[in-house]
């Protein structure tokens, strides 16, 4: 039975203790999702609390609850860690106490960490666990070198994840993708699935101007172009700030802008990146801007090595906050990732942007993009660049690809409809356990 201390939410609505195993907030990855559904589920009335690692940073109007710091590690974790067994140990009694306080309708976990730390909790307080799922355990560690898909302890971990992925009452895909690999791969049965995309908030970022096809009263369709930057002096000053911005940047004044965003690593594909810029024709004119963190030194020794340092520029890490006006410098968009089970929540921003998009050909980037995206051969770094050089030369292209994106993200990937997704969900996982 539930604590008559503590006040049923109002009706449609629910306490919800989110459990986030890292770092939380950095600005990347899945950070973003999960801030995004806190802040959505905020908003809509229902409490939320977040469990998470003693790091990050602190979201203004967020309850984030945080672990001890362990001590000999204080410093963000990002990818696997060995560290992370301790700080799961730690955020598991965090969790144990925060929901026997708290009295959760539901757990809802990130990462498999999460999942695992949720489920042993659920079990003992007879809470329903959602699991909100973002790629493979196994593939992940993998992707970050941190697990030998050949080694003897691959097996053992693979069936740790088949385990776990088996708990939640109902699994939350971030893409048909990955619904796909859970039903085919570890053999969740799709009436414990429901598909909730990563999403973006369309009003932050947004084009300088929209251009769309509209029909007239008479049957006649025009292209209509609508500025979001006002004219007279407000749009004048935002001009100026893109400009003066490009210049701390020191990006050509002349240059064509390839902008990528998130973290830097061979399984983001970085590596490639650089040498298909490399391979890139210099009277193109292109110069690429680089958005992200960790290993932002080893990448910089790279293009120096390549003989490319003077046409890529990298910023270090950026505040998420930050993102749009940096993304609105761009002309074409990259998204190079590799990975084959992982999400990648960046191509809704670049969407959202308007932004015409290159990426390598991934299912997710298949399902995010749909025909707008220009897709490279995965890992092909000539092709990559191959399909650069035709966006650069054909301005039209871009325009007509920027705006279809930017449709097809208002139409399929807006957080309200993330948020309704979620809702939907709650109450079946609750429906559930007054049944049981």
């Amino acid at each position: 039975m539930a604590d008559p201390r503590v006040a049923a939410a109002p009706a449609g609505l629910r306490r919800v203790l989110m459990i986030a195993p890292t770092s939380f907030f950095a600005d990347y990855g899945c950070h973003v999702r999960i801030l995004e559904q806190a802040r959505g589920l905020a908003a809509r009335g229902h409490q939320v609390v977040l469990c998470t690692y003693h790091s990050g940073r602190d979201i203004a109007g967020l309850d984030i609850r945080r672990t001890p710091a362990l001590p000999w590690r204080r410093a963000a974790e990002v990818g696997s860690s060995w560290h992370k067994l301790a700080l799961d140990f730690f955020l598991f009694f965090l969790v144990l106490r925060t929901a026997w306080d708290m009295r959760p309708d539901v757990l809802h976990a990130y990462l498999h960490e999460g999942a695992l730390i949720g489920a042993v909790v659920g079990r003992l307080l007879g809470i329903p666990l959602l699991f909100d799922y973002q790629g493979s355990l196994t593939g992940e560690m993998a992707d970050h070198g941190f697990l030998n898909p050949r080694g003897l302890a691959f097996g053992p971990l693979l069936w740790l994840e088949r385990w776990i992925d088996r708990r939640p009452a109902l699994i939350l895909a971030n893409a048909e993708h990955s619904a796909r690999l859970l039903r085919e791969e570890f053999g969740i049965p799709s009436g414990r699935l429901r598909l909730v995309p990563d999403c973006v908030d369309a009003g932050r970022f947004m084009p300088a101007e929209t251009t769309e096809v509209v029909t007239t009263d008479a049957g006649a369709r025009r292209v209509v172009t609508t500025s979001v930057v006002s004219e007279g002096p407000a749009g004048n000053a935002a001009d100026a700030e893109l400009s003066q911005l490009r210049r701390d940047l020191n990006i050509p004044p002349n240059a064509l802008l390839l902008v990528y965003l998130g973290l830097l690593a061979p399984y983001q594909g970085i590596d490639l990146l650089l040498r298909a810029v490399k391979a890139l024709d210099p009277a193109l004119r292109a110069h690429l801007l680089v958005m992200g963190f960790p290993n932002v030194e080893r990448y910089r020794q790279m293009a120096g090595a390549l003989g490319i340092a003077e046409c890529v520029t990298f910023t270090g890490a950026i505040r998420y906050d930050d993102a749009p006006r940096l993304l609105a410098l761009g002309d074409i968009a990259v998204a190079p990732k590799i990975s084959a089970t992982e999400g990648s929540g960046k191509l809704l921003n670049y969407m959202a942007m308007g932004l015409p998009t290159v990426a390598f050909d991934t299912a997710v980037s298949r399902e995010y993009l749909g025909e707008a995206g220009v897709l490279a051969p995965a890992s092909d770094a000539d092709a990559f660049a191959a399909a650069l050089t035709r966006l650069i030369q054909h301005p039209d292209e871009r325009r007509e690809r920027g705006c279809r994106l930017r449709r097809r993200a208002l139409e399929l990937f807006t957080c309200e409809r993330s948020i309704e997704a979620i809702e939907r969900a709650y109450t079946a996982v609750r429906s559930r356990a007054s049944v049981g």
